[in-house]
């Protein structure tokens, strides 16, 4: 009995110990999934509460941006609307132009790495002639063929800018292809862009007089135009580089994209750009002391005056451009020979601040006499030669980029002014078109000399300004016998 109670004790005891340590590993085993619970509990309202601060911030970072583009929006929109020329229509084609200006900022981009653009550091001086020379044949054509064309059809005006567009748009398309197969076809389409680059140009031009609200001169309509070309070409050219990392193709296809949008703004412009009503149809012919003639064909003085002018400031830029990137490659500043390019940049750079300078004088002046104006910047871009020419040295050199683009910009908007107040609608986009070609063709000239003189600073800029000064001489001259 005692070896059988003992056999029967022996399994009850030992069950016990087994029993107890099961309960005791069963609580641990709850109390550490109920830890664990409140810790993915916890873990989890964490997670929520940074998930629902990040949503947040990125809702107010959202809506921060949207707000900044909405007053940039409406700024611009202002700016572009103020003095009745929202009311006029005039804002139309402010926006318009910017769109012109960015495509065109997006073309120039693509076409910057291909043979139209390649200017090696090596290069003879005669095959930069010969793209000085090709440089002339857009406006060989809009001259003579597409201003007389355009002068037949004003009362499509919106049509025909907007036929620039589209053909702009059609041709970056082919040209798009052409730069990706390296086909025949890039440089008609090219030259087939320039063309209708000025075609636009002389068009929306002409157009301005019809849209002109009463509380603004022809020069602030002409500045606040060029003004939203800048700002067009400044916030594309940072996208058509973005594009064309991808490959020129795609900085191309962007421009088709941006010329698609001015073709419908260009179509939906005011019907009042095409209409003639009230605007003058005769102007003063040249010795008529201010008579009239229904069958006027001659340029009124003052244009002539202001072409003239133009001309000596454009011969000044065409040289200093192709002096300069010469002078400056063969014989830079003290302290920048392992930098040419940069200090070339400089000083065309600030020929580019000064024309921009130039626009916002003619915008924010409230009164600019156009016919003194460009007898005056022209005496002040002689005077800035005739100095340099003195005084050599980079900070003179960057301080006459500067003069020069200001000038030439406000002789610029002067004389459009000119056109667009004394020559008569039927006759007018001609006009434009011949100016655009002599302004051209004195850049070309003024180029060619650039090329031809020794590339010493002071015999170089000495014979510009010798010019210059000889111009102005003229200029005044003409002026006092009229």
């Amino acid at each position: 009995m005692a070896l059988m109670g003992y056999d029967d004790a022996e399994p009850a005891d030992t069950e016990a110990p087994r029993t107890t340590r099961a309960r005791t590993f069963a609580r641990s085993t709850r109390r550490v999934a109920g830890v664990s619970a409140r810790g993915a509990r916890k873990a989890g309202e964490a997670t929520g509460r940074a998930a629902g601060v990040s949503a947040r911030g990125a809702k107010r970072a959202g809506t921060t941006t949207g707000r900044a583009a909405g007053y940039t929006f409406r700024q611009a929109r202002r700016a572009t609307h103020a003095e009745g020329a929202g009311a006029s229509g005039l804002a139309r084609l402010i926006e318009l132009h910017a769109f012109n200006a960015a495509g065109d900022a997006a073309v120039a981009i693509s076409l910057a790495g291909t043979l139209f653009f390649q200017v090696p550091t090596g290069e003879a001086r005669g095959q930069v002639a010969l793209f000085l020379a090709v440089t002339m044949l857009p406006f060989a054509i809009v001259a003579p063929l597409i201003g007389p064309f355009l002068d037949r059809f004003s009362h499509g005006r919106r049509w025909a800018i907007g036929a620039t567009m589209a053909l702009r748009a059609f041709l970056c398309w082919v040209l798009a292809d052409a730069v990706l197969n390296d086909s025949v076809a890039l440089f008609p389409a090219a030259l087939g862009c320039l063309v209708a680059s000025k075609a636009y140009g002389v068009t929306r031009a002409s157009a301005v007089p019809r849209l002109l609200p009463g509380r603004l001169t022809l020069v602030k309509a002409n500045s606040r135009i060029s003004l939203a070309g800048v700002a067009g070409a400044a916030i594309s050219a940072p996208l058509a580089i973005l594009a064309s990392t991808a490959g020129t193709e795609w900085s191309l296809r962007y421009a088709f994209l941006v010329f698609v949008g001015g073709t419908i703004l260009a179509i939906l412009l005011p019907s009042r750009v095409d209409s003639s009503t009230g605007e003058e149809q005769v102007a003063r012919t040249p010795g008529g002391g201010g008579k009239t003639s229904k069958r006027r064909t001659h340029v009124p003085v003052s244009v002539v005056l202001a072409l003239r002018s133009n001309a000596g400031l454009r011969l000044l830029s065409g040289f200093l451009t192709m002096f300069l990137a010469f002078l400056l490659r063969d014989q830079p500043f003290p302290g920048w020979e392992d930098r040419p390019a940069l200090l070339l940049g400089l000083v065309i750079g600030a020929a580019g601040v000064g024309s921009t300078i130039g626009i916002a004088l003619g915008s924010m002046l409230k009164s600019v006499n156009p016919d003194v104006t460009v007898i005056v910047v022209l005496l002040v871009d002689a005077v800035a030669t005739v100095l340099v020419a003195v005084f050599y040295g980079l900070v003179p050199a960057v301080l006459l980029g500067l003069t020069a683009g200001l000038a030439q910009s406000l002789g610029k908007l002067s004389l459009d002014a000119l056109i667009q107040r004394e020559v008569p609608e039927r006759t007018r986009t001609s006009v434009f078109a011949r100016s655009e070609t002599v302004l051209q063709l004195f850049w070309v000239i003024g180029g060619f000399i650039g090329i031809a003189v020794p590339l010493i600073p002071q015999v170089g800029l000495g014979v510009a300004a010798g010019i210059l000064v000889g111009w102005v001489v003229l200029v005044i001259m003409t002026r006092k016998r009229v």
